[in-house]
């Protein structure tokens, strides 16, 4: 008797927030610890406007396959989202992956010219990328020219 293949994960559909898209399930705890983390605010009361995709469909999906999942075009922004994969759960800090999403409208095709590589961000950062790049206060490069050396963005 074989097994029967998994269904395809569903698509993921802008909800006119960045999505927080769960792909690793091995520690609740950790798990629990980051969601609390990006429901503090900060120390200047910031605090980062994302809707958690917590969904088993998504278990162990990159950040690729992810991309795949929205709709093309992508439009009504933002043009990222954010991953809690296995390295956000289990590290300390819980560096979650940022990853862009193109521009389609042609305005704006310049901005897909140059790539935009995806980063981490510790979720006590959080809120600075998802708002200032939400708002257009910053760009990318900004914050991906300002990370460590280990790719992880702390703040300025």
């Amino acid at each position: 008797m074989t097994s029967p293949v998994p269904a395809p994960p569903r698509p993921l559909w802008p909800s006119g927030c960045a999505l927080l898209i769960r792909t690793d399930f091995s520690n609740g705890r950790s798990w629990d610890a980051l969601c609390e983390g990006v429901r503090t605010p900060s120390e200047d009361d910031f605090l980062a406007t994302v809707d958690i995709v917590d969904d088993e469909a998504y278990r162990g999906l990159t950040a690729t396959q992810l991309r795949g999942l929205l709709p093309n075009p992508y439009g009504g922004g933002p043009y990222f989202f954010f991953v809690a994969d296995a390295d956000a759960v289990s590290a300390a800090g819980h560096p979650l992956l940022v990853v862009p999403v193109p521009y389609p409208e042609p305005e704006y095709a310049y901005l897909n010219e140059t790539p935009r590589a995806a980063f981490r961000v510790v979720v006590a950062r959080l809120w600075s990328v998802e708002n200032n790049l939400s708002l257009a206060n910053m760009d990318w490069a900004e914050f991906a020219d300002s990370v460590d050396e280990d790719g992880v963005f702390r703040g300025f």
